[in-house]
């Protein structure tokens, strides 16, 4: 008996606790559509609703439109709550959270952060009756949990277009199933949650991907911030994943350590002729300071290289307006696999090794199909050629791919919103 209770003191996450865990959020499960039901019937006679989106990255925002919306509807009293990234350390925490901040502050938008010489009780200071939550993961501190808000109502908008073949992660967290909606990205997007999640999928609406409805919004104007205005300069996105390591990440995408100092070569190599946008995913630079050859001196000087060239730059905040602008993307990312083929242009995937198709969706899978991909540097190499007019032969695969997976259901929500 005590050697067994030692186990248990040792191991938290042990097999005990494991279905111990299991049984209550069966429970809030299935209590989930009461919760709901008294929400609605709390607020439903309301004349204003208090409506909180709650975010960790201003990358992952995706609710822009529906932000504004909702500040143009007198029924609606929108308003930003920035949450700490806590899994990676005070710095991170505190730089994202400040990054972020000021993303929201420069749109206007009325924001709040949950740090002000202490951390602010939100259920307790506001009256909300509507949650929007940017990220399905344990990011934050527990009290912004979805848990403690289960007399809410609450949403959640995908911070990425759903690519992983870790359908659980994406479909299944007890965060999923207690969700008054989880608006899916398409018919087969929903498929994963009634195939996946507990609750079969009784709370997924499809509405689309609502982070490119600017990419088929006719009226939408961009803002050109590349530092070279001649389009004759091609402007060239790269976009490496965070997943530079083996056993954390079941994912593995990146590449970045492949290719890390060969973009530097690229830029010098074609100075007068390209133009190249760093756009790392936001979890990267973490990555690199825990990494054994890179650390934070290095990593830090690797970032400042991108503002300090004629030719290229760092992007690190929202990437609407860098995408439409821009000629051509070389990445190894999850989201933008899909994302950027909305715009029909020349994109470049670089694979770490030849099992990546093993860990993508099967949607995914199909934006796989229309990409060029690349395992050496003279592939990239091809790409800037391809970025000329005269060569553009992947648009005709791009159109080809969103006319037959459902991405202009995003399209169609656009028109009726």
């Amino acid at each position: 008996m005590i050697s067994k209770l030692k186990i248990l003191i040792k191991n938290p996450k042990s097999e005990f606790l494991r279905k111990t865990e299991l049984i209550q959020d069966a429970y809030l499960i299935k209590k989930a559509p009461k919760n709901h039901k008294k929400a609605l019937d709390r607020i439903k006679n309301k004349k204003k609703i208090n409506v909180a989106f709650f975010v960790v990255y201003s990358s992952m925002w995706k609710s822009d439109r529906i932000f504004q919306i909702m500040q143009q509807d007198k029924q609606f009293n929108p308003m930003i709550f920035v949450c700490p990234v806590i899994v990676h350390g005070d710095e991170h925490m505190h730089t994202e959270m400040e990054r972020t901040f000021n993303y929201f502050i420069s749109k206007g938008y009325p924001t709040h952060k949950t740090y002000d010489n202490g951390w602010i009780n939100i259920k307790k200071e506001f009256s909300l009756d509507l949650i929007f939550y940017s990220s399905p993961h344990e990011l934050t501190k527990k009290q912004y949990f979805i848990k403690n808000y289960q007399d809410i109502l609450s949403c959640h908008i995908p911070y990425n277009f759903g690519n992983s073949k870790l359908l659980h992660s994406f479909h299944d967290k007890i965060f999923h199933n207690l969700l008054w909606k989880l608006f899916a990205e398409s018919e087969i997007h929903k498929q994963y949650s009634i195939n996946t999640a507990r609750n079969r999928g009784i709370n997924v609406d499809i509405t689309g991907y609502p982070g490119v409805d600017s990419f088929f919004d006719k009226n939408y104007i961009s803002q050109d911030n590349w530092k070279i205005k001649d389009k004759k300069v091609k402007r060239i996105i790269w976009a490496p994943h965070f997943s530079i390591g083996d056993e954390r990440y079941s994912v593995r995408y990146s590449s970045f350590l492949t290719y890390a100092e060969y973009f530097f070569e690229l830029i010098d190599k074609y100075k007068n002729e390209i133009q190249i946008a760093f756009k790392p995913h936001p979890v990267l630079k973490n990555s690199l300071y825990n990494h054994p050859d890179w650390g934070k001196e290095k990593t830090d000087a690797y970032y400042n290289s991108w503002s300090e060239r004629e030719n290229s730059q760092l992007e690190e905040g929202e990437y609407i307006d860098l995408f439409i602008t821009s000629d051509a993307m070389i990445h190894d990312s999850g989201s933008f696999l899909i994302e950027y083929l909305c715009l029909n242009k020349p994109v470049l995937r670089t694979d770490r090794d030849d099992t990546i198709r093993e860990r993508l969706n099967s949607f995914a899978n199909m934006a796989y199909d229309v990409h060029y991909i690349a395992r050496c540097n003279k592939t990239l190499i091809s790409l800037l050629k391809i970025c000329y007019p005269t060569l553009m032969s992947l648009k005709i695969k791009g159109v080809h791919f969103k006319k037959n997976s459902c991405c202009l259901l995003m399209e169609n929500w656009l028109q009726t919103m």
